[in-house]
């Protein structure tokens, strides 16, 4: 048990002889009080929001070592990322009209076709998918994955992609 567990054998019977130590005693009363803090705070306090608690609460604790413990806990503060608007309604560039005006219904194929572009997070970065659906069949008929938004590299692969689609599809 000694080598599984990388400890010397005078060091295993000395703790089985003494149990655990002041220290891991004090560890253990402490995890325990900022799993209380944490939980009144729902899970929004990180270490320095519970060493601040604490403290208040005439514990004396530093906040590496309540981080420490948190960790070795698997405690962890969950924040909602601020929503941040990215649309800038307030352009000074022409809006086209609505030709549409919600009739999603459309019987010939290659007469109406909608768009669309969404931001993909990766590891490497942001990702931008633009999409072409023709209205009539219900399916992509072009698309075009970029690591910018310029619509050289979007929108236009994407539109002569739904072009050669369907001058096959239609005639």
């Amino acid at each position: 048990m000694c080598l599984i567990l990388n400890v010397s054998r005078s060091r295993f019977y000395t703790w089985m002889k003494n149990g655990l130590s002041n220290k891991s005693i004090e560890n253990q009363v402490l995890t325990e009080k900022i799993r209380v803090i944490h939980s009144k705070s729902k899970q929004t306090y990180g270490s320095p929001g519970i060493t601040h608690e604490l403290i208040k609460l005439d514990v004396k604790v530093s906040r590496p070592r309540v981080a420490r413990l948190m960790k070795k806990a698997q405690i962890r503060s969950i924040v909602k990322r601020k929503f941040r608007v990215t649309t800038d309604s307030e352009h000074k560039y022409p809006v086209v009209e609505n030709r549409l005006n919600r009739e999603f219904k459309v019987e010939k194929i290659a007469t109406t076709w909608v768009s669309d572009i969404t931001y993909i997070k990766t590891t490497q970065g942001w990702l931008y998918l633009t999409i072409i659906l023709d209205l009539a069949v219900r399916k992509i008929i072009g698309w075009a994955l970029s690591s910018t938004m310029k619509a050289i590299d979007t929108v236009i692969p994407a539109w002569e992609m739904a072009q050669k689609k369907e001058r096959f599809q239609v005639r």
